[in-house]
Formats: structure tokens, C-alpha cells, sequence
């Protein structure tokens, strides 16, 4: 446990540096780089047996670099891994029942997810650094929240075949939870009201919800490959995918629906 606290901290220190420290993409722009050389490398243990895992790598490096220089791609990328999130749902449903997904299609969805989740990333973090912690803080809350509820009232199984540990009550109370984060930033500190509050809190919910389908989803390619963990990078905690799997879902969800609220005029960043 002690070790999981170690390498925790040093993870804060250095995300919360690379975000704050400076209003240019200097330092910000290194670490997702870095973070999808690694994250791409662990997706290849996840994948039916890839023969050049380098290649992989390489591919999404390349995808992500173009992506982040081109804007005009961010939306497709957003709304491409939706889609593959929405098929996601009916997997994780079925699992072990169908495995159909499982084969050499995880590369392609492997490389539009990552994409997808580090142009949002960058695109929050250009809106503002606040951005972009308040989804970190939006999944962590709701992620430590279903934690402790499922593990006091935990009772009815949410997935028993991809994640056992995860219940429904779980679910209700990390959803209860970030709600209550919601609820704090958008009335106190951005003082919405009206559709701009509805649209803001619905989207923040659903983020919630799709941050948990990322954690079941990664589950479960780990239980269709035969792994514990994506990686063994960081001590404690796994690999990085163990670490984002909740984030790849939940960023690019909130950014193509932050941008949409945008484009209606409820919102002015």
C-alpha cells in the first residue's frame, strides 16, 4: 500500500508540473507524448499475439503527433471512439458469452481511442489547466466514491464477469458522488444557471458513467489476454493503461460534449 502512495505522489507532482508550470506546450505536450509511447506498447499485451509491437507503437506515435497538430481531426477522433465506447457497452454485457471484438480490429480501435483521449486532453489543457483537473478530479471522486460505497453496501454485481468487485450500489454512489463535485464548481465557482447548468451537469454525468465503462472495458481485454496487469512501469499500480484506462473514455466524451455546449452559446470559456 505504501508503495502505491509513493508512486501516486510522484505522479501528481509530475502531471500537476507539466500542467501548471507553463502556459506553453513545453512540458505538457512531452508527457502525453511519453504517455502514448507506453500506453501503445501496453495495448500490444492486450491484442491477440501482434508479431512487431513496435510497429504499433510507432503508428499511434505518428497518428497522435499529426492529430495534435491538426485540430480540424479532433472531432473526428472524438466522435470515432463513441462510437467504439457505445460498442463497448454491449461487450462488456455479453462478455465471456461473445468475444467477437477480440482479434486484430483491437488495433485500430487501440489507436483511436489513445488518439482520441490525448487530443482531448491537450484540447481541455489549451481551454485551461482547471479544465482538464476538473475531469481528473470529475473520475477520481467518483472512482474513490464507488470505492467506498461498494465496499460498505456493495450487493448487487455489475459486471460479475469482467469486474466482480463492482456493483451497482458502487456504481450509484461514485455517480452520487462526482455529482456533488458537479454541483460545487457549477453553481459556486462557474455560477451557472439554467440550460447551461442542465447541459454542464448531464454532460459531467455522463462522463462519470463512461469513465467506468474505460475501467470495464480494460478488465476485460485483460481477462480476454490472460493478464493481471497492462504493465509493471509503476510500482503499485500496474502500467499506465491500469492507471488512464478510466480517462481514455472519460476525456474525449467530456470534450466533444464541452465543445458541443460551446457551439450552442451555453458556455463561454
Amino acid at each position: 500500500m505504501w508503495q502505491r502512495i509513493k508512486t501516486a505522489i510522484v505522479l501528481v507532482i509530475i502531471v500537476g508540473i507539466a500542467m501548471f508550470a507553463s502556459q506553453t506546450p513545453i512540458l505538457f505536450a512531452p508527457l502525453l507524448v511519453i504517455g502514448v509511447i507506453i500506453a501503445a506498447h501496453e495495448w500490444t499485451k492486450l491484442m491477440p499475439k501482434w508479431r512487431q509491437p513496435a510497429v504499433f507503437v510507432l503508428w499511434v506515435l505518428l497518428l497522435t503527433l499529426v492529430s495534435l497538430m491538426f485540430k480540424v481531426t479532433w472531432l473526428f477522433w472524438w466522435t470515432a471512439s463513441l462510437v467504439i465506447w457505445l460498442m463497448a457497452l454491449s461487450w462488456v454485457r455479453v462478455f465471456p458469452t461473445s468475444t467477437n471484438w477480440y482479434g486484430k480490429q483491437l488495433a485500430l480501435m487501440g489507436a483511436v481511442i489513445l488518439t482520441a483521449s490525448i487530443t482531448a486532453m491537450f484540447y481541455l489543457w489549451q481551454l485551461s489547466a482547471w479544465w482538464l483537473l476538473y475531469v481528473f478530479l470529475l473520475v477520481w471522486c467518483a472512482d474513490s466514491g464507488a470505492y467506498f460505497v461498494g465496499r460498505k453496501l456493495g450487493r448487487r454485481k455489475m459486471a460479475p464477469n469482467v469486474s466482480p468487485n463492482k456493483t451497482m450500489e458502487g456504481l450509484a454512489g461514485g455517480l452520487v458522488t462526482g455529482l456533488l463535485v458537479v454541483v460545487i464548481i457549477s453553481v459556486f465557482k462557474l455560477q451557472l444557471t439554467g440550460a447551461a447548468l442542465i447541459a454542464f451537469v448531464a454532460l459531467s454525468a455522463l462522463t462519470i458513467l463512461a469513465s467506468v465503462l474505460g475501467d470495464l472495458f480494460e478488465s476485460m481485454l485483460k481477462r480476454r489476454a490472460d493478464v493481471k496487469d497492462s504493465g509493471t512501469i509503476l510500482p503499485g499500480h500496474g502500467g499506465v493503461l491500469d492507471r488512464i484506462d478510466s480517462l481514455l473514455s472519460a476525456t474525449p466524451i467530456f470534450a466533444l460534449g464541452f465543445w458541443a455546449i460551446q457551439q450552442f452559446g451555453l458556455m463561454v470559456v
